[in-house]
């Protein structure tokens, strides 16, 4: 049984466990025309709500809802008096529950959620932040482009002639001087703080250390790999190509100062995702800067051993799939299938190209949220209800210690396996790598994010109870002593 008290861990069609909101869109009413908004919004807030597979669930608005996600309504409720975000379990637990984030308040909402922003801020000291932010940035761009003064235009193939001539007027206007979307107070009357500012930020950039050469070699790949991002987004058309030389400017500025992780394949995609969402060159690069500082590991070769296989030992995905579906695994890791190795890419992008693109979106927000972890209250209250489920059937006469379970198996190695799990019958009929890679080609904008979420959030809490299960199979193995009494009392009735 799982926190949510369904058997089988399956949640019913029109039950709450299996609605998520985010699809469509309706317009959100104003506060005067929603009588009690502030009062159901604090409610919200405080964690007031409904219970939902062992966690808070906040009451549902009234008149149908605000729209997707974390609503513009609620995330100001979140904050104290000065401005700081001291509700920020319930944050990420509404932008989890509500499947993401209302886009009118994406830009605000991923400062916090990417760490820009210290939830503990108040709103004065996250103005003096953004601007020692704004200058240091700066200061880092411009330091690389005079070490190397012919790298500030990208080498493009004069074949692309929107990008070519895009490239040559980026070089003109002076990409370094003028930061796209700067939202910095730089008034006469902050001059006296700049210069503090200033003085620290020249500290800080002249004590890093470029390797030139190693620089050159990262560049050399972003030019590669820049022209291939995404360009039909609307974001990158028309005038917007442009956005492509400052998407290039910010991954060169985080090769040149992050040289342990420099730049690898797939960075540009990500960072793309953050640049479009925040249109300002400073908060991308700070936003994508502290997430790949959480996630580096996963950039590099060792990472992707960990995550999908290894040579001694199973991958993470791989032991996974093993727990919840044996004879999927089995299928996919015999010869001729290369595993499981397709996935990196799912996972390395955040599943950006399986799901159509505001989906993905949502879908990277609800993963960043890191809600619904092995290690959180919601993980153990799923573990707490099936331990006393056991110890109810055994009279109180087992005390089992809390399963072992493997943390390192976060929500989207679950995201994952469910789409291998939706996709079953169609993986097994897969003879070789050649038919498995066609497959999966042929997932890419195909899914649906609300299924995909629902299958991986059941095996979440289904792989919770099994680790309970396998504990306490595990102790009725063990010899015990026996008593004067053989049998238990309620075997005398049965």
């Amino acid at each position: 049984m799982d926190a949510g008290g369904s058997p089988s861990g399956d949640p019913s069609p029109g039950s709450p466990e299996s609605s998520r909101r985010g699809l469509g869109t309706e317009e959100r009413e104003t506060p005067e025309e929603r009588p009690g908004l502030r009062e159901r919004g604090q409610a919200v807030a405080a964690g007031e709500g409904r219970w939902l597979r062992g966690c808070m669930e906040p009451p549902a608005p009234e008149g149908g809802g605000g729209g997707p996600g974390l609503s513009a309504d609620t995330f100001p409720l979140l904050f104290d008096s000065d401005g700081r975000l001291v509700r920020e379990s319930q944050f990420r637990k509404l932008i989890f529950k509500e499947g993401g984030v209302d886009p009118s308040i994406r830009k605000d909402v991923w400062k916090f959620l990417f760490g820009m922003y210290p939830c503990t801020s108040t709103t004065r000291e996250r103005k003096t932040l953004a601007l020692e932010l704004y200058v240091r940035y700066k200061m880092m761009k411009c330091r690389w482009q005079a070490l190397m003064p012919s790298s500030r235009r990208m080498r493009v193939d004069e074949t692309d002639t929107e990008l070519h001539e895009a490239a040559f007027t980026y070089q003109q206007t002076g990409g370094a001087c003028n930061l796209k979307g700067q939202e910095v107070d730089l008034s006469e009357e902050k001059s006296e703080q700049m210069t503090f500012i200033e003085l620290q930020a020249k500290v800080y950039v002249d004590r890093q250390r470029i390797n030139v050469h190693e620089l050159h070699e990262a560049i050399r790949i972003i030019d590669k790999d820049v022209p291939r991002t995404e360009r039909v987004l609307d974001y990158y058309q028309n005038e917007g190509v442009i956005n492509l030389m400052v998407l290039r400017d910010i991954l060169i500025t985080f090769a040149a100062f992050h040289p342990d992780v420099s730049y690898a394949q797939g960075m540009n995609d990500l960072v793309s995702r953050f640049l479009e969402v925040l249109d300002s060159e400073v908060d991308a690069y700070w936003c994508s800067t502290f997430y790949f500082e959480k996630m580096s590991f996963d950039f590099k070769e060792e990472g992707l051993i960990r995550k999908i296989i290894l040579h001694v030992c199973p991958g993470l995905e791989e032991e996974l799939l093993k727990e919840l579906d044996s004879q999927l695994h089995a299928h996919l890791l015999r010869d001729g299938m290369n595993g499981l190795t397709f996935c990196h890419r799912w996972l390395l992008l955040g599943f950006q190209r399986e799901f159509e693109h505001s989906d993905a979106i949502r879908l990277f927000e609800i993963l960043s949220s890191h809600h619904l972890e092995l290690n959180s209250l919601e993980a153990e209250s799923a573990r707490h209800s099936e331990r006393m489920t056991h110890f109810q059937r055994e009279e109180g006469k087992i005390r089992p210690e809390l399963p072992s379970t493997n943390n390192d198996y976060t929500f989207e190695l679950f995201i994952c396996a469910a789409i291998l799990l939706e996709k079953k019958q169609l993986l097994l009929k897969c003879a070789d790598e050649v038919e498995l890679i066609q497959f999966t080609n042929g997932l890419q904008g195909a899914l649906n994010l609300d299924r995909v979420l629902e299958r991986a959030e059941q095996a979440f809490f289904n792989y919770c109870n099994k680790s309970v299960m396998d504990c306490f199979k595990k102790l009725c193995t063990e010899p015990k002593k026996k008593g004067f009494f053989s049998f238990k009392l309620m075997d005398l009735f049965s």
